[in-house]
């Protein structure tokens, strides 16, 4: 099936490029034909002209009324036409600007130098004596159609580049419905051991077992917990109550500092007055997790982690800063792209949860806000305060 659709798929660029091609071919030889014609009406005209001259030179010549008409039904061809005895440049078919009119002839000279580089200048000459050259560029038509290839050109590449973004966004749609429906599975997947883990934990209280180990069983279950509300909530919009920040971000902390490395200096500063914002607190604490795990990454397990926060215009601002590796500049941006990650092994999915997380659930804002290599990293994230 895949090969399939991958031949399809360089089938229509293919043919795409044919019709690109065949256009283009169809297009320049239909402009080279009315070039051709251009010359072909000008070498009329200039012969027209050269009777004239003859007529007004030659007392004994007839003039041909059809000489006029071909003279006068030239209205499209600009022209310049210079009178070589007297040296005066004359021009048809030309509108001058009143810049251009002080100092005309200089305007006309410049134009037949122009004309001379699209077309050969035609000679108008009375007994093998050259009286004066007849310089011409393009009708105004053939102009316009010069621009037209590379018009529709563009607009192929609109339409395909737009096509091609359909086709994108139709897959990522796809795919985001596959991984929202596997995250929902492994929820209800989940849901089912863990009901088991919560009536073993009963049972284990009835037994002679140290109390504190069933204490820590049941963070661990209540962990469990809310990593399924975490992945059952995935591609539906999470409900937000009013959440003292705070409280919230200090009972996350509390968990991670219990569950790492004693190798980790963690320090927590908060205000002593409560925040409140509008949360979803399962997807948040996921959040700080997901900053907090990164930190220890870049920091390879040791060093020290600050997390802290303030307020400032009914905004709440809370930062995870590190004393790791650092980020390059160039990617403070892409570390929130899905799929980027600078660690061997990683789905490079974390940073753009976090993003989703924060900025299209919580309409907040996430940022690097401050790094240098080996000195370490600062996330930040905000959130509009309640009453």
């Amino acid at each position: 099936m895949h090969k399939r659709k991958t031949f399809a798929r360089w089938m229509i660029i293919l043919a795409a490029l044919g019709i690109v091609t065949l256009v283009g071919y169809h297009t320049y030889s239909f402009f080279d034909r009315l070039k051709e014609n251009e010359r072909a009406k000008m070498k009329i005209w200039a012969a027209a002209q050269q009777d004239l001259q003859e007529f007004q030179l030659s007392k004994d010549m007839i003039m041909s009324p059809v000489v006029l008409k071909v003279l006068e039904s030239n209205s499209t061809t600009p022209m310049v036409i210079h009178i070589l005895e007297e040296d005066i440049y004359d021009s048809r078919n030309i509108d001058f600007t009143k810049k251009d009119s002080i100092n005309i002839r200089q305007k006309r000279i410049e134009l037949s130098k122009q004309f001379a580089q699209e077309y050969k200048p035609l000679q108008v000459t009375y007994k093998n004596k050259a009286l004066s050259t007849i310089y011409y560029g393009n009708s105004p038509i053939i102009n316009k159609l010069k621009f037209y290839p590379a018009l529709l050109i563009i607009i192929l590449i609109l339409i395909f580049t737009a096509a091609y973004f359909f086709y994108q966004t139709a897959k990522n749609s796809d795919q985001n419905k596959l991984w929202a429906g596997m995250a929902k599975e492994t929820a209800h997947q989940i849901g089912t051991p863990l009901s088991s883990l919560v009536g073993w934990t009963e049972i284990l209280k009835t037994e002679n077992v140290n109390p504190d180990y069933i204490v820590e069983i049941e963070k661990d279950i209540d962990r469990l917990q809310t990593i399924t509300e975490r992945f059952s909530k995935i591609g539906s919009v999470p409900a937000l109550k009013k959440t003292d920040l705070v409280a919230e971000t200090a009972a996350t902390y509390e968990y991670l500092k219990a569950r790492s490395s004693k190798l980790i200096d963690f320090e927590l500063l908060t205000p002593e007055a409560p925040i409140q914002v509008k949360l979803n607190p399962q997807l948040y604490s996921w959040t700080i997790e997901n900053l907090v795990k990164n930190a220890i990454d870049a920091m390879k397990g040791k060093g020290k982690i600050t997390l802290s926060i303030s307020s400032k215009n009914n905004k709440a601002f809370i930062e995870v800063s590190d004393t790791g590796k650092g980020i390059p500049k160039r990617d403070f941006k892409r570390v929130f792209s899905p799929g980027f990650t600078t660690k061997k092994r990683g789905w490079g999915l974390g940073l753009s949860l976090v993003k989703r997380i924060i900025e299209e659930y919580h309409d907040g804002k996430i940022r690097v806000l401050k790094s240098s290599p080996k000195t370490g990293t600062t996330m930040s994230i905000m959130l509009r305060q309640t009453n």
